[in-house]
């Protein structure tokens, strides 16, 4: 009986229990909120329980001081204003190729050879003739030499007739000699003045034989000539001192002159002079004003990032494309690179005056909006994951729209933009890149 009333409900206190766990359910949590107000108002919130802020950001980049020079961009390609396509004038199957691509040849130096025994043949034969008849006028000379050798010999005899005749026509008068010796020494005289005539026209004879053999030799050497220039046809000499860009003939390939079947190649190399190079771009007509002859600017080759190089404006073609309308300016090199080639794709910055020396080097900068200052203290909020952490900065002049910086950041540094007044070093953000 006992331990059935122990049992048994008291009403009373089931009426309170209710009542006083309600209280407590609500008193707990109230008492912690309180103790965390008055500690969190002492120490701060925690890093983990604060929302992240929503920032925009930028980039720290390295700026050029020709940007702030610049009066207009154009885009163009670098060509080289001597280049040529080799071909032959002979035709020929290709024999020897001596180069091949990036080959450095001088002006006159043999790039291919065609077959040309059969040419060479003829150029010996020809070289026999001249050789036969430069023989042939030798002798003709040696004749004429003769012939006026027996010249003198007959003025000589003329000469002692003569005196014969006079000396016998004293003797006749005074009848010292018979009549006989009188004829033989006029007959003697007669003989003489016609042996000269006949010494004379063989001089004549012989110049005549002289100057056709002369005729035949120089026929002979032109033919000569021309078989030594089928020769040379067969030789491909550079026609400059270049480099060798393409090839487009290989060993056993026909080659011709004016090609136009898919058997034969009309032409052998392609070959250009890199000293030649220049830039040419399209520049709209609105700036034409603002270019002329000698203007600096500053090129940058994409396919040489980082590299730039000091140009000026070398000529503005005075044809306008009325399609694009645009004018042609060639621009030349003042800074070299052998790394330069034709066709490279190239941006152009014209300035408005000469860089010197300290323009070239880069600067790091920064937009402006990313500068906090702080009296004469300068910093920014540099972003590293979603964590933002404060640095200090040292601001120089600007290029453009950026800032120069000195110390505190580096090239490629994403930072925050007009940071909010609420933004603390070591805050998370909720990071909208610009």
């Amino acid at each position: 009986m006992n331990d059935l009333n122990k049992l048994r409900i008291d009403r009373e206190l089931a009426g309170l229990q209710p009542a006083r766990r309600s209280r407590l359910r609500y008193l707990l949590p109230a008492g912690v909120i309180i103790i965390a107000a008055v500690y969190f108002s002492s120490v701060g919130v925690p890093a983990f329980l604060r929302p992240a802020l929503k920032v925009e950001t930028g980039n720290v980049v390295t700026a050029w001081p020709a940007q702030g020079l610049t009066l207009f961009n154009a885009t163009g390609y670098v060509v080289p204003q001597t280049r040529s396509d080799i071909a032959s004038k002979a035709t020929g199957r290709l024999e020897i190729l001596y180069v091949e691509e990036g080959s450095k040849v001088q002006k006159d130096q043999i790039i291919a050879q065609l077959e040309n025994r059969d040419v060479i043949a003829t150029m010996d034969r020809m070289q026999a003739n001249v050789d036969a008849a430069r023989a042939a006028v030798d002798e003709a000379v040696a004749r004429r030499q003769e012939a006026h050798a027996r010249v003198d010999e007959a003025e000589a005899e003329l000469r002692d007739a003569e005196l014969a005749r006079k000396r016998v026509e004293d003797l006749i008068k005074k009848k010292f000699i018979t009549p006989e010796v009188h004829d033989t020494a006029i007959a003697r005289y007669d003989k003489a003045v016609a042996g000269l005539a006949s010494a004379k026209a063989g001089v004549t004879a012989a110049e005549s034989s002289v100057t056709a053999a002369a005729a035949q030799l120089n026929a002979a050497a032109a033919s000569l000539r021309e078989a030594q220039v089928n020769v040379e046809y067969t030789y491909i000499r550079a026609p400059f001192d270049g480099v060798i860009l393409t090839k487009q003939a290989d060993i056993g390939d026909v080659v011709a002159p004016f090609a136009t079947s898919a058997q034969s190649k009309g032409s052998v190399v392609s070959m250009a002079d890199l000293s030649t190079l220049q830039v040419e771009a399209d520049i709209n007509e609105s700036n034409l004003t603002l270019i002329r002859v000698g203007q600096p600017c500053e090129i940058q080759l994409d396919a040489l990032p980082g590299v730039r190089l000091r140009g000026e404006v070398h000529m503005i073609v005075p044809t306008v494309d009325r399609t694009k309308a645009t004018v042609l300016a060639k621009l030349r090199f003042v800074d070299k690179d052998e790394r330069i080639l034709p066709d490279m794709s190239a941006q152009v910055a014209f300035l408005s005056r000469p860089l010197v020396p300290e323009d070239q080097a880069p600067r790091t900068a920064l937009p402006p909006a990313a500068v906090v200052t702080d009296g004469k203290q300068s910093f920014a909020y540099r972003v590293e994951g979603n964590v933002v952490h404060k640095v200090g900065i040292v601001t120089q002049d600007k290029i453009g729209d950026l800032i120069v910086i000195s110390e505190g950041l580096q090239s490629g540094d994403k930072v925050v933009l007009n940071p909010p007044p609420q933004l603390r070093d070591g805050m998370q953000v909720n990071v909208q890149s610009k």
